[in-house]
Formats: C-alpha cells, structure tokens, sequence
C-alpha cells in the first residue's frame, strides 16, 4: 500500500502577522516530527479573515509570491522534506491583488501558484473589494507526494473546477478555508466529499477556528480529509480549538475507485457545451 501521511492546520488569529507566522512554523515542525510529508495552511493563513469589512488597511497583508514568506517556508520544507501549500494575499504589482496558495516542495522549491478563481461580495465576504479573480487556471503541482492542486474556500461551490484538477491529474485537492457559522456550515460537510466521489481523489478540507474582531460569526474548524469514496479519514477537526490534523492517505484506493467508476472514461465532453455559456 503506498501511503501519504497528511496534515492541516486549523488556527484562531493570534492578532499579528509575525506571531500567526510563529505558529504556523511550530506546527510545520510537530507535523513532521509526526510523520507528515505535506502539509496546508488555512486561507489567508497569516492574517484575520478582513474580508469581513471593506477597509484599504488590510492591503498591508500583502506580499510578493513568491517572496518573504514563501522564501521562510521554503527553508523550512528543505530541511523538514515536508511539502506546503501556503495561503497568502498577494500583490503581484501596485493594485493587482490576490487571494493566492503558493506551493512548495519537500526540497525547497517553489513550484507555482493557484490563484483564487470565484470571489464571493455578500455581507461578510466582501473578498472583491480585495482580490481580482484569479487568472491562472488548475494548475497541478508535481510534488514529492504525488500531484496536488489546491481549491479556495468559496471555489468549493463551483463543481467545474474540481473537474478540471481531476483532468489535469490531481491526487489530492486541498481547500483551505475563512468560512463562518453563519452562512456555509451546513455546506461543509456535503461539497468536499461528493467533490472527491465525483473526481476520484482525496480533498483535504481546511477552516479556521473562532471569532474575529471584524465579525459576529464563529470560524467554526471541523477541518478533514475524506477519501475517493467520500469517507472522512480518522476524525473531523474540532469546531473551536487550535489543531493539527494529520492522517494517513491510502493513495491506491484512487485506482482502486477509478477502476471501480469509469467517469473520466464516460464523460461527454461535446454534450456540454451549455455549460460554458455566458
């Protein structure tokens, strides 16, 4: 059995960047003391979820990718081989902004980006105040741990994305997550795993945990990993607290779904075009 030990990390926000970084370090390290070969961080994962409010301060988030912190977890996935998916704000020039993943492998390199594709504007998620939708297509990264891809929070409600990371060769989806009590809950347990059973993958599902000084609504975790066949891998992450998440992958059972369900096989492709109508 070919197997890939996984971690997430649901965090609260600590209340500044650096600090949220130092957490996000430590957790890197206890993952690979655990056994861990990759590893993701939530949504905008060192800073508050701003887009609570609609405020040009917050722009202050932003940075190069890949750039300062991207080079700090490189150091770090050289010398732990951990890979990472790092979720970041950022700017590619002055008033180009995004709601990015850089992805990193186990040696160190920097092997691209995912930039956010759907932007919610409702109250609460004012995220296009912020961000210009994403322009880089699905990228599947070539890691040490197999193919990865990663899909952002609010991407999740859109099924043709998914596919296309499947087309593109995903093993592993990761969706890092700012998502609230108040509006998605009853979602997050429904999409992510008829995702992986539609796509034939494992999807690594990241929210973050408590309540914010921009907002009312409680980040409420219940991070998870769940299987090809839409089965949650161990336990689902508690609702409040600070956690590591880390869990074995059984990366065959992909062949054995894909040889059990033929959807790639039986797509129709030339009967979709209504899909992609304006």
């Amino acid at each position: 059995m070919t197997t890939v030990r996984a971690a997430l990390v649901q965090a609260a926000w600590t209340g500044d960047k650096e600090s949220m970084i130092s957490h996000h370090e430590e957790r890197a390290y206890e993952a690979a003391a655990a056994g861990a070969q990759v590893i993701c961080f939530q949504e905008l994962f060192y800073g508050p979820y701003f887009c609570q409010v609609q405020d040009t301060r917050y722009y202050e988030y932003t940075e190069a990718i890949p750039g300062p912190t991207t080079q700090r977890f490189q150091a770090i996935a050289k010398e732990l081989g951990l890979v990472m998916v790092l979720p970041m704000y950022e700017e590619e020039q002055p008033g180009v902004l995004y709601n990015t993943a850089a992805v990193v492998d186990a040696d160190g390199r920097y092997l691209g980006k995912y930039r956010k594709q759907h932007l919610p504007h409702v109250n609460g998620f004012w995220e296009k105040f912020y961000f210009r939708p994403g322009n880089g297509g699905y990228p599947v990264f070539d890691t040490a741990v197999g193919k990865v891809g990663v899909y952002i929070c609010y991407d999740r409600h859109f099924p043709e994305g998914w596919r296309a990371l499947g087309l593109n060769g995903a093993q592993i989806v990761f969706n890092p997550s700012a998502t609230s009590a108040g509006l998605s809950e009853y979602l997050w347990k429904l999409e992510q795993p008829a995702a992986a059973v539609a796509n034939e993958y494992y999807v690594g599902a990241i929210n973050r945990v408590g309540i914010e000084e921009l907002g009312d609504d409680d980040f409420y975790g219940s991070s998870y990993f769940v299987d090809p066949e839409g089965a949650f891998v161990g336990d689902v992450g508690d609702r409040s607290t600070n956690e590591l998440i880390v869990r074995d992958l059984d990366m065959d059972l992909i062949q054995t779904v894909r040889n059990r369900w033929a959807f790639y096989r039986d797509r129709r492709p030339d009967a979709y075009a209504d899909l992609v109508r304006p």
